[in-house]
């Protein structure tokens, strides 16, 4: 997401924030772009993948992934009907889904610029 008043022709790395804390991009901030500039920190994404693989929290009962726009009906078609998603408890109206956490984790791992790896119990 960007920052409220952000200028689109001139987005500058402060501009860009994680849609589920709201912490401004930085070099040390890792971030993962979803879907129509969504974007996710490298700690929401470890507290996202604890809850939902680590600890198999569930999460809310009805959602729209934040990161890949699918809802429940998208998802019962693509046969992952019920997957659970995590929902930011500082924005709770910012959800991923549990295919996002896991697509967004290997990407981050790959990320030579950060030395993130997935979180263990």
């Amino acid at each position: 997401m960007f920052r409220p008043g952000t200028d689109e022709s001139n987005v500058q790395m402060s501009d860009v924030l994680c849609d589920f804390c709201h912490r401004p991009w930085a070099e040390d901030v890792a971030l993962i772009e979803g879907h129509r500039g969504c974007m996710i920190c490298g700690h929401c994404l470890e507290v996202g993948y604890l809850e939902l693989v680590v600890h198999a929290a569930p999460g809310p009962a009805e959602y729209t992934c934040t990161m890949c726009r699918e809802d429940d009906r998208d998802r019962a078609a693509l046969d992952r009907a019920g997957e659970p998603g995590w929902a930011s408890p500082a924005h709770p109206e910012s959800v991923i889904c549990s295919r996002c956490v896991q697509q967004a984790s290997a990407a981050l791992e790959k990320d030579p610029d950060h030395e993130w790896t997935r979180p263990a119990e």
